[in-house]
C-alpha cells in the first residue's frame, strides 16, 4: 500500500515528500486505513479528498486517483479507451473501462497536483548510480591492468550477476521491501521467496546464515577475478562444482519441504551451475592449484566475513530502533493518550480577557496560546514551532501569544521587550510578525532590538494587560515558561509542540462533535 501511495504521490509531482508520507504513514495509529493516509496527505499540505462517486462520473475523474478495487487498494491511470491499475500483489494490469467499473466501489482518493516544481523535483533520480559507478570504475581498472579472455570474461560476469541476486536475498532476510524483489518473487502461486529464505535454519555460527553464503561466494569471487582475472576463475569454476550438492539440497528443500519456489535462490543455483559446467567443459579444467592461485579469493573471503557480520549487526541494530521507533511514535500519536495527559486549566475564567499577540485564522478549530517570558531561552523554540503550525495550517490554528513577566519589576531589562510588543501590536499590527521575528526567531539580541523596534512612549493599556496577564498565570500556577494551551486544557509536556499537527484532524471531529450535541 505504502509504495502505491508514494508512486501516486511521484505522479503528481510530489516527490520531495515520499520519505515523509512515509515516516506519517506507517506511525499512524490507522495504519493502514484509508484514514491514515488523507490524515497523512493533510499533515503534509497536500489538497485531497476521499469521496463515493458514481461510476458514471468517471469520465471526470482526474488522470490518477486511488481507488477500491476487489476490495484492494489501486492505483489507477486513465488512458483514452483503458485503464492502467497498480495493484499490490499483481502489479500493474492494463483493462478495459468496463472491465474496470464492474468491480469498482465508487471510492476513490485525489489529490491537487503540484504546480509549483521546485529544482530538486527536475532532477531525475539516479540512485542507482552510486553503486554502479564504483563497480564500473573498479572493473575499468581491472581491464587496465589485466589480461580478459572469454573464459574469465564469463565469470566476472556471472559473478556480477550473482553479487547482485544475493544483495536482493539479503535484503528480502532483512526485512527490506524492494519493488523489484517483489516483482520476481511473486511470478506465481508457486513461488515465495520469503518463505524460502526466512525457512531456512542458521547454519555454522550465530551470525551467519544460509542467505548470506550466495553474497559472500559472489563477492568474494569477484573481488578474486577483478585482481586475478584467470586463475581465480578456474579457482571460482572449482568451488561452483563443489556447491552443486548444496544447490540439490536447496532446490530439494523448497520442492518437498517448504513446498515453494524461491526464484532468486533459483537464480543463484542457476549462476553457479553455469560457472561449473564451463569450468568442466573447458581445456583449463584442473584439480590442482597452487596457493597464489587461491590466495585472491581466500584473502577476499577472510575479509569479507569480519566486515558482512559487523554491518549485518548495525542493519539489524537500525531496522530494530526504526521499528521500535514507529511503534512508539504510532503509540505517542493515539489521541486519547494525549486527551488523558492534558489538564484543564485549574482557573479559566478571565482567560478570553487577556489580549496577547495573535496569528492565524480566529475560527478555527484549534486555539493554541503559548505564555511565554523574551528572557527564556525555551520559550524561542516553542514560539517558532507554534507560528511554524500557523503558517503551516493557517486555518486549522488560532495563535495567541501571552507573556508572564512581572510588571513590577524594574530591574528586568526584558520586560521592555513586552511592552514594545504589545505597543506595536495595537499601533501597527503590520510589524507585529517581524518584530516577534527578531526577537524569538532571529535572536538579534535585546540592544540591537531595543534600537530598532523604539516607540515613544508606553500607555498605561499595555501595563495594565501586562499586569492582568502575569495575575492569571499567578492565579493558576504558572510560575514558568513556556505553558502551552491547546483549547483550554494545558498541553501534556511529554509532547513537542510541533506534534500537535498529528491531531489536528481529531480536533475538528471533536468541535463538530461538540456542536452537533449543542444543536
Amino acid at each position: 500500500m505504502l509504495k502505491l501511495v508514494q508512486k501516486f504521490l511521484q505522479i503528481n509531482r510530489y516527490s520531495e515528500i515520499k520519505n515523509e508520507f512515509k515516516d506519517l504513514f506507517l506511525s499512524h495509529p490507522n495504519y493502514p486505513s484509508l484514514f491514515a493516509i488523507t490524515d497523512s496527505l493533510d499533515l503534509l499540505s497536500v489538497e485531497n479528498a476521499a469521496v463515493r462517486v458514481s461510476k458514471e462520473q468517471i469520465v471526470d475523474l482526474p488522470s490518477n486517483f486511488l481507488a477500491y478495487f476487489k476490495e484492494e487498494l489501486i492505483l489507477v491511470e486513465k488512458a483514452k479507451n483503458f485503464v492502467r491499475i497498480n495493484t499490490i500483489k499483481k502489479g500493474s494490469l492494463k483493462m478495459s473501462y468496463e472491465k474496470f467499473l464492474l468491480d469498482w466501489n465508487g471510492v476513490i482518493v485525489a489529490i491537487e497536483p503540484n504546480n509549483v516544481v521546485g529544482r530538486e523535483n527536475l532532477k531525475v533520480e539516479y540512485s542507482w548510480l552510486k553503486y554502479t559507478l564504483p563497480l564500473l570504475l573498479v572493473v575499468g581498472l581491472s581491464f587496465y591492468y589485466n589480461t580478459y579472455n572469454v573464459f574469465s570474461l564469463v565469470f566476472l560476469i556471472t559473478s556480477i550477476l550473482g553479487l547482485v541476486v544475493s544483495i536482493f536475498i539479503v535484503q528480502e532476510k532483512l526485512g527490506f521491501k524492494n519493488s523489484i524483489i517483489s516483482r520476481f518473487c511473486n511470478l506465481s502461486s508457486n513461488s515465495s521467496c520469503s518463505s524460502v529464505i526466512n525457512g531456512n535454519e542458521r547454519i555454522g555460527n550465530n551470525w551467519i546464515n544460509f542467505s548470506d553464503l550466495p553474497l559472500i561466494f559472489f563477492g568474494s569471487s569477484l573481488i578474486a577475478i577483478l585482481v586475478q582475472p584467470l586463475q581465480s576463475a578456474i579457482f571460482v569454476g572449482f568451488l561452483s562444482l563443489l556447491a552443486i550438492p548444496v544447490i540439490v539440497s536447496s532446490i530439494w528443500i523448497q520442492k518437498f519441504e517448504i513446498q515453494k519456489w524461491c526464484v532468486m535462490c533459483l537464480a543463484v543455483s542457476g549462476l553457479i551451475f553455469i560457472q561449473s559446467v564451463i569450468w568442466f567443459a573447458s581445456d583449463l579444467f584442473t584439480l590442482s592449484f597452487s596457493f597464489g592461485e587461491m590466495f585472491p579469493f581466500l584473502f577476499a573471503v577472510l575479509l569479507l566475513l569480519p566486515i558482512w557480520s559487523v554491518l549485518k549487526t548495525m542493519i539489524k541494530n537500525i531496522l530494530t530502533s526504526e521499528s521500535s521507533l514507529k511503534e512508539m511514535k504510532k503509540f505517542k500519536r493515539n489521541y486519547s493518550l494525549l486527551n488523558f495527559l492534558s489538564k484543564k486549566v485549574p482557573y479559566i475564567n478571565g482567560f478570553e480577557d487577556l489580549r496577547g499577540l495573535n496569528f492565524g485564522n480566529r475560527n478555527a478549530a484549534v486555539k493554541l496560546s503559548i505564555i511565554i517570558s523574551p528572557s527564556c531561552e525555551h520559550c524561542h523554540k516553542t514560539f517558532q514551532e507554534a507560528f511554524d503550525l500557523v503558517l503551516r495550517f493557517p486555518d486549522k490554528i488560532f495563535l495567541s501569544v501571552l507573556f508572564n513577566i512581572n510588571p513590577e519589576n524594574v530591574e528586568n531589562p526584558y520586560k521592555a521587550v513586552v511592552e514594545r510588543l504589545l505597543t506595536i501590536n495595537r499601533a501597527t499590527p503590520g510589524k507585529t510578525v517581524e518584530a516577534i521575528s527578531d526577537w524569538h526567531i532571529k535572536k538579534i539580541g535585546l540592544k540591537k532590538w531595543l534600537k530598532k523596534w523604539h516607540v515613544d512612549s508606553v500607555s498605561i493599556m499595555i501595563n495594565q494587560e501586562i499586569q492582568k496577564q502575569y495575575e492569571w498565570c499567578s492565579k493558576n500556577n504558572f510560575n514558568y515558561t513556556p505553558v502551552k494551551i491547546v483549547n483550554e486544557r494545558v498541553f501534556p509536556s511529554e509532547y513537542e509542540l510541533s506534534e500537535l499537527k498529528y491531531f489536528l484532524n481529531d480536533f475538528v471531529e471533536e468541535i463538530e462533535i461538540l456542536e452537533k450535541k449543542i444543536a
